[in-house]
């Protein structure tokens, strides 16, 4: 039966009252509204929608950008919920209780398993009832509030006396000691005799020695971190997650790079030849498990003359290893390092320090009984099983840190990228783009500095008891780079003098750009935007993303998920700048709009179709 209004412009009675009747029932299943009622809310659902179109055209034209097709009445701004308070520390893809349903064991359970934790849920993760907005860099380096991190003051006085003398807790504050201050924790000392045992005058030296980048293997509250980076140098602490207490937390908190990774049974996501040192502190591994595999990622990831650090706590235990004792093989680590090409170079008491060999062919050297070579290179080393074989030997990125030029200024810095272009035309980068790259960041960067302020906002709530906000000046610190390309954006920053840290992030599918931002002493890691960052809630400032949106859509992942995902990890009042192709900008402002977020979308007018994206999240308590 075919029903049309314009050939029948006057109903019979009796379809009149079908209808009738069927609304009827209809409001008696809904509830005891009456017929008065029902035309009412109707009458004031139109006018509601009416109104609501017209400010949202109003709105699209004062953003240069018509919402119209997404915006209509059938499909309302509907903002999404808080998560529950058990979700202020989410962290996804990290749950044993899951893990150890799929039957993974010997210590993989507390590992990262996202094909197993698939409990997705749209809604916004929310700051503790504590939180308040960190404070200023290099203030926020030396003073963080209790309230922000997952850290009680019970778990802080039955932490041991080391604790204690890295941090103090008052009130609502944790004070750390100050690298400028008197000496009371040690940091320095112990800096500079791992400095002398490497053959150097000072600690001050690490980068004429051609250290640049450090793994800093569970990095405790970060003071050797904090110092290093006083030092120029780009250390990146990495610990497993813990759902108390956590260092990489309160790393991120300080103002210092920090990722939760391990290699319980699968590689890190760096690529091989990554790092100049690699430090681990009474950092709770047991080395000599697993036929030496932790040792051998170790390995993947020095660079050729690269430095391996290991301080063990007083008694030379640590998970039941055994003190190494230099000129002997009786010991398992100091065995398995000669068969891996490591020469000790010194102990002083609990610490040693082993220098990776620069001659690759070591380890095809009969003598040592040497572990294999692995077959073919490891670029997409992205959470691989481990591999009990050599990576990197044979690749055109071998370069001993001794080699290379330290570079300490902005200059520097991209005369070394300029050589390293030469050794990376393998991989199809061609130096017209990476040059290319660089200076459109650097021109970019000016004009995105010029909006991260809440007055191009003319709605933005401002906090009680304040003035119009100012523009930021230091209250930027970490900062990601979703879609790094070849670093460009973390170039631009160190050149402009902007006192920040970037992770560089290579997305898992694209060119495999991450060893050239590692070799030019950035930090970055590779990582598949189809899952979850592993990292904290509320640990980054600014989050940027060049074209992010359309390579998502490629691939075709959630673009929902992915601003999710974002608005987890960004702080409260945190900015994000994304810049992609009119289509995904739409998108992800209609999202973000139900996300809260204040935005504003900007034609770039360059003759592309590249739109600006610029948004903040607002700081929400209920």
């Amino acid at each position: 039966m075919r029903i049309s209004c314009c050939n029948n412009p006057r109903p019979p009675v009796n379809w009149l009252l079908l209808c009738l009747v069927s609304i009827c029932v209809l409001i008696a299943l809904l509830g005891s509204f009456s017929s008065s009622a029902f035309d009412t809310v109707t009458s004031g659902a139109r006018s509601d929608i009416y109104l609501k179109n017209r400010k949202l055209k109003q709105q699209a034209a004062n953003d240069l950008l018509d919402l119209r097709g997404f915006f209509s009445g059938a499909n309302r701004t509907k903002f999404f919920d808080l998560c529950g308070k058990d979700r202020e520390n989410y962290v996804p893809c990290y749950n044993v209780s899951a893990n150890l349903l799929a039957e993974y064991k010997d210590g993989d359970e507390f590992d990262r398993h996202c094909e197993v934790s698939q409990d997705q849920q749209y809604c916004l993760v929310r700051p503790p009832k504590d939180y308040k907005i960190p404070l200023n860099w290099p203030t926020g380096r030396d003073a963080i509030w209790s309230g922000n991190v997952k850290l009680s003051k019970d778990q802080f006085l039955s932490s041991g006396s080391m604790t204690k003398r890295l941090m103090l807790v008052e009130q609502n504050q944790i004070n750390f000691h100050s690298d400028d201050g008197t000496i009371v924790d040690g940091v320095k000392d112990y800096s500079r005799s791992v400095a002398e045992m490497i053959g150097l005058g000072s600690d001050t030296e690490f980068l004429q020695a051609g250290v640049r980048t450090v793994l800093d293997i569970g990095c405790g509250f970060g003071s050797f971190g904090a110092h290093l980076l006083s030092l120029k140098l780009m250390p990146v602490c990495m610990a497993a997650y813990e759902s108390t207490g956590s260092q990489v937390q309160l790393a991120l908190e300080r103002g210092l790079p920090a990722v939760i990774a391990n290699f319980i049974s699968r590689q890190l996501p760096f690529p091989s030849l990554s790092y100049d040192m690699v430090h681990c502190a009474q950092c709770g591994i047991t080395w000599d498990k697993k036929d030496g595999l932790f040792l051998i990622e170790v390995d993947r990831v020095l660079k050729p003359g690269g430095y391996f650090v290991l301080t063990l706590p007083t008694g030379g235990q640590q998970g039941g290893s055994t003190t190494p004792k230099k000129g002997s093989t009786s010991n398992p680590v100091e065995e398995f390092a000669q068969r891996i090409c490591w020469n000790l170079l010194a102990q002083q008491e609990e610490t040693y320090v082993w220098q990776k060999t620069s001659d690759s062919q070591c380890y095809t050297s009969s003598e040592r009984n040497a572990i294999p070579l692995c077959k073919g290179e490891d670029y997409e080393s992205y959470y691989q099983p481990l591999r009990h074989c050599i990576s990197g030997s044979t690749s055109k990125r071998w370069n001993p840190i001794q080699n290379r030029s330290a570079f300490l200024t902005a200059a520097e810095l991209r005369v070394y990228g300029k050589r390293s272009i030469n050794m990376y035309k393998f991989t199809g980068v061609h130096p017209e783009d990476f040059f290319e790259d660089l200076e459109f960041q650097k021109s970019v960067l000016v004009n995105y500095w010029s909006l991260l302020t809440p007055l191009i906002f003319s709605d933005h709530p401002k906090r009680l008891a304040e003035e119009e906000p100012a523009p930021p000046y230091n209250m930027i610190r970490n900062v990601m780079d979703m879609n790094a390309h070849y670093g460009g954006f973390n170039a631009a920053l160190v050149d402009s003098g902007k006192s920040v840290w970037v992770m560089n992030v290579v997305p898992v599918g694209v060119r495999n750009t991450l060893p050239l931002i590692m070799d030019r002493g950035f930090a970055g890691v590779l990582h598949d935007w189809c899952e979850p960052f592993p990292t904290y809630p509320r640990t980054y400032d600014l989050l940027h993303g060049n074209g992010l949106l359309s390579h998502i859509t490629s691939i075709g992942c959630s673009m929902i998920n992915l601003l999710f995902e974002m608005d987890r990890i960004l702080r409260p009042e945190g900015w994000v700048i994304l810049s992609d192709n009119l289509g995904s900008i739409q998108k992800a402002r209609m999202v973000a709009i139900q996300l809260r977020w204040e935005t504003r979308v900007i034609d770039l007018q360059n003759g592309s179709d590249q739109w600006l994206f610029v948004g903040q999240k607002p700081f929400l308590r209920k």
